[in-house]
């Protein structure tokens, strides 16, 4: 005669211990199978598509790299904040040097909100160096100087 209760010893598990339900004896009793090991895994896709051709970039990147180094004056109000010695700074009529054209990277355009890197150096009450601070801002924010 063959019991149908199974003993405590043929139990995976104790009846009076909760089961994670990320643990794999959860499935034993489950009416779902358990997932085989070909099915845990994880295949990582990267759609890499650009609608520019690398002709244009090109051109881009070569009118950028001529605009680099050039002096600018920043022509709006714009106020910066992340200057620990100067806080509140205005750069509205401030002078400076593009640094970078960070709109193409590695060859591919990418969204670059503000696109080119300024440096301006500021001089500081009780300091002998000036600071340097760099920001980012459109073309439209600044005008080339001679």
């Amino acid at each position: 005669m063959t019991s149908c209760a199974t003993t405590p010893s043929t139990l995976p598990f104790s009846p009076l211990r909760r089961v994670s339900p990320f643990h794999p004896t959860r499935f034993l009793n489950s009416p779902f199978p358990r997932p085989s090991i070909s099915r845990r895994g994880f295949s990582c896709h990267v759609a890499v598509s650009s609608d520019i051709s690398s002709s244009v970039t090109s051109e881009e990147e070569a009118e950028a790299a001529a605009k680099i180094g050039k002096k600018v004056r920043v022509t709006v109000p714009l106020k910066v904040y992340h200057v620990m010695k100067i806080p509140d700074l205005d750069l509205c009529g401030l002078e400076g040097a593009i640094k970078q054209y960070v709109a193409i990277w590695k060859g591919k355009r990418i969204t670059a909100n503000l696109p080119f890197k300024v440096e301006f150096l500021i001089p500081v009450e009780g300091q002998d160096k000036p600071v340097k601070v760099l920001a980012h801002l459109r073309e439209d924010e600044f005008e080339y100087v001679d």
